[in-house]
């Protein structure tokens, strides 16, 4: 697992997944803190990283990034989002302006 905090390249992502022959990353997006955790099987794991690092659950999301040839595209998909308590009754990322959140974070740290 890696923590992200500053922008990396997209082909750093892509060759981990090559090597594992998988076409997607699971990450952790912390939108306040604005960084991710990626290169887990579990976004669990991920999120158990970024709390032990001080981050607070509430901001924390699961998604998966599917890599494209020269892009990637975002899938709001985790069972770490299922939260009653913040109005988000799915694995998906409910809320419209959090999923610009996330976007616009994974959108600066991976370039």
């Amino acid at each position: 697992m890696q923590i992200i905090d500053k922008p990396i390249d997209i082909n750093i992502i892509k060759d981990s997944a090559s090597q594992s022959h998988i076409l997607f990353t699971k990450a952790v997006v912390d939108i306040d803190k604005k960084i991710m955790v990626i290169g887990s099987e579990l976004h669990v794991d991920e999120e158990q990283l970024l709390l032990d690092e001080g981050s607070q659950q509430n901001f924390l999301w699961g998604i998966n990034i599917w890599l494209k040839d020269d892009s990637y595209e975002i899938e709001f998909d985790s069972m770490i989002n299922l939260r009653p308590n913040q109005k988000n009754f799915s694995r998906n990322v409910e809320n419209s302006k959090t999923q610009e959140l996330i976007t616009n974070i994974v959108k600066g740290l991976i370039i």
